[in-house]
C-alpha cells in the first residue's frame, strides 16, 4: 500500500512538473526559432462569426501571403457567413500572391476547416458543458490525430501559427493544442489577440487563455495590467 502511494505521488509530481514546464512556462520570446526571409509559415485563423470574423480577417490582411501559406480558416459548424467571408477575402486579398517555393508544399493555398461550436447563443449551462466537450474532441482530432494521416508533410502541426481573437470555441481549440504539447506532439504557436471591443476588461476566453497561449496581445493599454505580465499592447490593430 505504501509503495502504491509513493508511485502515485511520484506520478502526480511528474505530471505537474510536465504541465508547468511545457504548458505554463512555455514563452515564445525565449524559445522561438527565426525563419529565413523566404521561408514560409502555414497560418491558421479562427473565425468566430460576426465582429470576431471581421477583426480576424483584418489582422490577416496585414500579413504577407507569399510567406504565410498555406492558410487554414477555422469556422464553427453552421457559420456559413464566416466561411463565405473567408473565401471572398482570399479571392480579393490573396489574388496573385503565391508562396516563395510552391513546390515545397503542394497543399491548396487556403482551406476551410469546420469544427463543432462550443456554445450557442442562449444555450443553458448544463448543455454547454456537453457541447464544449464535443468541440474539444473535434479540436483534438484536428490537432493531434489528423496530422498523422497527412500524406504530404509528416512531423509538422496542422498549422505553424494560429491566430485567435476571443469567441468561446477558442477555449477547447487551445485546450487541444495544450494537450498535444503536453504529450510531445508538434503543435502550432498560438497568438491570442483580444477583441477591439474589450477596452477595460478581458473577455472570458481571454481570462482563461491568458496564461496558456504563446503570445497574448491586447489593443488597449488599460488591459495590460489585467494579464499578470503576459499581455502586450501595440496599439489598435483592427
Amino acid at each position: 500500500m505504501a509503495n502504491a502511494s509513493l508511485l502515485f505521488s511520484l506520478a502526480l509530481c511528474a505530471f505537474l512538473a510536465r504541465f508547468y514546464l511545457v504548458v505554463l512556462k512555455s514563452h515564445p520570446r525565449s524559445n522561438r526559432s527565426t525563419r529565413g526571409e523566404r521561408e514560409t509559415c502555414s497560418l491558421g485563423v479562427f473565425l468566430g462569426s460576426g465582429g470576431h470574423t471581421s477583426e480576424a480577417l483584418t489582422l490577416a490582411s496585414a500579413l504577407d501571403f507569399s510567406r504565410y501559406c498555406p492558410r487554414t480558416y477555422i469556422v464553427s459548424d453552421g457559420d456559413v457567413l464566416s466561411a463565405q467571408k473567408a473565401v471572398d477575402f482570399e479571392q480579393h486579398s490573396a489574388d496573385g500572391n503565391t508562396c516563395f517555393d510552391d513546390t515545397a508544399d503542394p497543399r491548396p493555398k487556403f482551406t476551410l476547416l469546420r469544427i463543432s461550436r462550443a456554445r450557442r447563443v442562449h444555450q443553458s449551462l448544463l448543455s454547454t458543458s456537453l457541447t464544449t466537450f464535443k468541440s474539444f474532441l473535434a479540436c483534438a482530432h484536428v490537432v493531434m490525430i489528423s496530422p498523422f494521416f497527412e500524406k504530404i508533410i509528416y512531423g509538422r502541426p496542422f498549422v505553424d501559427l494560429l491566430i485567435m481573437n476571443g469567441p468561446g470555441t477558442c477555449v477547447p481549440l487551445c485546450a487541444a493544442i495544450m494537450l498535444g504539447r503536453f504529450v510531445g506532439l508538434p503543435t502550432p504557436r498560438v497568438v491570442y489577440v483580444e477583441s477591439y471591443a474589450r477596452v477595460r476588461t478581458l473577455s472570458l476566453s481571454g481570462k482563461i487563455l491568458c496564461h496558456l497561449v504563446d503570445r497574448f496581445i491586447v489593443q488597449w493599454p488599460e488591459q495590460v495590467s489585467l494579464t499578470s505580465g503576459r499581455g502586450e499592447c501595440h496599439g489598435c490593430l483592427v
